[in-house]
């Protein structure tokens, strides 16, 4: 049995697979390593949210997980990487969610899912907090893909008012202002800045609507 070979039936007892004998009389498939990764990535995302990213060392993680101090290398390569996927599989869930809020609205006057977006960040606030901790680099293309795509959705709803000639302006500068003040909201709300009677989300719809009313585009308040 050659080295290759013991170290996926290491992974396998690491990962404390229950399919019985089989898992330890074979490799690892894709979904197996799939599942390992996004499970590195919740022990990732909850560890650097609450400690910070600095003070976690990869065998915190390790330890986390429940596995021995060398297996996160076979699927990582340090924790700068584990990070950048944390930091993806965020900004890809949050276009998801924000694609089916537009899907939705593609028969409405409102402009963008700004609801759907408050929605996800305060129900994943560790992963929002994460997001948003780095710029994009090179070294990280698939975090730069998701980061634009997050973006883009932010831009949807501006894009479908333009193609039915109900806003003339310029949708980058649309939905950056409109990102821009969601997300301030939304960090002074994470970061307990905000109390009562003061609503994140109230000041969040409030401020869309004002750029909405000055760029001469249909208000939230308006489709409601």
């Amino acid at each position: 049995m050659n080295l290759c070979y013991n170290s996926l039936l290491g992974v396998a007892a690491d990962v404390g697979d229950d399919r019985g004998t089989d898992a330890l009389t074979r490799p690892l498939t894709e979904a197996d390593k799939a599942a390992f990764r996004d499970r590195m990535c919740d022990i990732a995302q909850a560890k650097f949210a609450q400690h910070g990213f600095q003070a976690v060392t990869m065998r915190d993680l390790a330890a986390g997980m429940g596995v021995s101090s060398m297996t996160p290398y076979r699927y990582f390569r340090d924790k700068d990487q584990i990070l950048a996927a944390v930091r993806t599989r965020a900004f890809t869930r949050l276009a998801d969610a924000m694609d089916a809020s537009e899907a939705k609205l593609r028969n409405s006057d409102w402009i963008q899912p700004g609801e759907a977006y408050f929605d996800w960040a305060l129900a994943n606030r560790d992963a929002y907090r994460l997001m948003f901790i780095q710029p994009p680099t090179a070294e990280y293309p698939e975090l730069g893909a998701a980061m634009h795509r997050a973006r883009e959705t932010m831009a949807a709803g501006w894009r479908r008012l333009q193609a039915q000639g109900r806003f003339t302006g310029n949708v980058e500068d649309a939905a950056h202002m409109c990102w821009t003040a969601t997300h301030g909201v939304l960090v002074l709300e994470l970061s307990g800045m905000l109390r009562p009677p003061v609503q994140a989300r109230t000041i969040a719809m409030r401020a869309v609507d004002a750029i909405a009313r000055g760029l001469d585009a249909p208000t939230h308040a308006a489709a409601g």
